[in-house]
């Protein structure tokens, strides 16, 4: 069975995690900078951040890590940190994430969960693809979850004015996760691997601050994993040799089959081409 130890050295290779503060994304940061990578942190918020900086520096003397700040829920933020990012990358981990939340919108009307989740990461992953190309065997891992099963793309109601669930909205988004992973490696022709996760049920931060997320989060870390096994599928989709592009994994890590719908290619052609609508970034390198 695939363990940490099995991680390869990562030395000479650059990684930027999204969300990286808490939750998954923390201990995936931890374990690519022990094994010698270069590792970019992304937080919406400087504090938050610093703190997992400093923890990583601390468990990782002369680690190389760094934290830049970045909203997904936010194009404006999204756009300016692609401007500012200049250099080739190996990997891109799209780990941050909302979900369960009541109704809210982006800083561009969309839904939260499926703008964040989504939205925000495909345009990332757009803009800075040529980074990413720039780096034979380039890997985007991007975090669904099992949840994706659930979900259901109406795109005459993808603001879902009309039927909000918490649970559908968050299932939604991450079905949108597994459609653009998979879309991802069909255009990418072998000049890049795309890759999907599913953590597992982890102890996460995911529902955000408030008087709901409270109590929920205290009775999550008294059932579920802790945030550190739920991060190995994502360091094995991200290092392991043998994880190849379309794979979808999760936790053991084993191999696990999309859903149907996950697997509809004419699907995931519209969601992609509705999401370069929607976000005004297209993939013009492999389109």
């Amino acid at each position: 069975m695939w363990t940490l130890d099995d991680i390869p050295d990562l030395t000479g290779f650059t990684a930027l995690v999204t969300g990286a503060n808490s939750g998954i994304g923390l201990p995936t940061a931890l374990h690519l900078a022990r094994r010698g990578a270069r590792v970019v942190m992304t937080a919406r918020e400087q504090t938050r951040g610093q703190g997992a900086l400093d923890a990583i520096r601390t468990a990782v003397p002369g680690g190389e890590v760094e934290l830049r700040l970045l909203d997904l829920a936010d194009l404006g933020s999204v756009r300016a940190f692609a401007d500012g990012f200049d250099e080739p990358l190996d990997l891109l981990v799209n780990n941050a994430g909302i979900g369960m939340i009541s109704r809210q919108t982006t800083a561009d009307g969309f839904e939260m969960q499926f703008g964040t989740n989504h939205l925000g990461h495909f345009a990332l992953t757009g803009l800075l693809l040529p980074h990413l190309l720039a780096r034979p065997g380039a890997r985007v891992v991007t975090v669904s979850s099992d949840a994706h099963s659930l979900g259901r793309i109406d795109f005459d109601n993808l603001g879902l004015e009309r039927g909000y669930g918490r649970v559908s909205a968050y299932s939604r988004s991450k079905l949108a996760n597994l459609l653009f992973t998979l879309e991802l490696q069909r255009r990418a022709r072998g000049r890049l691997l795309g890759l999907a996760t599913h953590p597992g049920a982890t102890a996460t931060g995911i529902m955000g601050k408030g008087w709901v997320a409270r109590p929920v989060g205290a009775l999550m870390r008294l059932l579920l994993q802790p945030a550190e096994k739920g991060a190995i599928p994502s360091l094995y989709a991200a290092t392991s040799p043998h994880a190849t592009g379309g794979l979808f994994v999760g936790p053991g890590p084993k191999a696990l089959t999309p859903s149907a719908r996950a697997r509809d290619e004419s699907l995931a052609r519209r969601l992609w081409e509705t999401s370069e609508d929607l976000t005004g970034v297209r993939f013009k390198v492999i389109t």
